[in-house]
């Protein structure tokens, strides 16, 4: 393991991981969190989940209430007292916690703690790549198309390791969709405080996705899997639902029926 953050480089395992588990995921998604789990436990890696943690503080930050952030954020910062990496099956969590916990807490008598758990944060997809994953597909042969959010684009490139753990399956064919480096429309609040904007976006993403005729949508952010996949609901009832990489992933390779 990299002695500077404990992220662990490529081809290293480390015995033991935090999972911050996200509260869209926990809250909505619970089996697809349990599923990233698995996931990891079957790579021989000890996976320890901290009962009380709640929330990033992403929604409060990015809606311009950084005194309510700071405080969810807060919360969290004493849950990973261990030298491990922490795992995130969300990029935008993960951006959150990695870049803007060390803005947030700047100056503050948590900075430095702040700073040690940032430097320990990675995104799940990462993580698997990091630690040699090798995916034996056992599926049959299906067109995928991933969905990234645009902050995991951005903050923490997760269309890269999105892209490269579906092309490790040999069965898979990844269609790269129209719109697939736009936003979907969800934005935490902006779909609440901009509904016309935001249906208008997750409509032109929904109907590139049709285009592709793909039999599934791979994410890893569940905001996006849940605007998505009520577009989806709502207007187009034939189009399969998005699905948790982590859980995409499991079920390629034989770990859930």
């Amino acid at each position: 393991m990299n002695q500077t953050n404990h992220t662990p480089v490529y081809g290293s395992k480390p015995a033991d991981v935090y999972f911050f588990g996200t509260c869209l995921l926990d809250i909505f998604m619970p089996e697809a969190g349990m599923d990233a789990i698995t996931l990891l436990e079957q790579q021989g890696v000890r996976v320890h989940f901290p009962m009380e943690q709640s929330c990033c503080g992403q929604p409060a930050f990015s809606s311009g209430h950084p005194k309510e952030s700071f405080e969810v954020a807060k919360a969290q910062l004493d849950l990973f007292p261990n030298p491990w990496p922490v795992v995130v099956p969300s990029g935008s969590c993960g951006g959150m916690m990695k870049h803007q916990w060390p803005l947030m807490f700047k100056g503050s008598v948590y900075e430095r703690l702040a700073n040690d758990v940032a430097g320990r944060v990675v995104e799940f997809t990462h993580f698997l790549l990091a630690i040699g994953y090798e995916p034996q597909d056992k599926g049959a042969q299906a067109k995928v198309a991933v969905h990234t959010s645009c902050a995991a684009r951005r903050e923490m490139n997760v269309h890269l390791s999105g892209w490269a753990l579906v092309d490790k399956l040999v069965n898979v064919e990844r269609v790269v969709h129209d719109h697939e480096s736009e936003c979907c429309g969800f934005g935490g609040t902006f779909s609440v405080k901009h509904p016309d904007i935001s249906g208008a976006m997750v409509s032109d993403k929904v109907a590139a996705l049709k285009d592709t005729q793909a039999v599934e949508i791979v994410s890893a952010d569940a905001g996006c899997m849940l605007n998505i996949g009520g577009k989806i609901a709502k207007d187009e009832p034939g189009m399969p639902k998005p699905k948790h990489i982590a859980t995409f992933l499991l079920e390629r390779t034989g770990g859930k029926a």
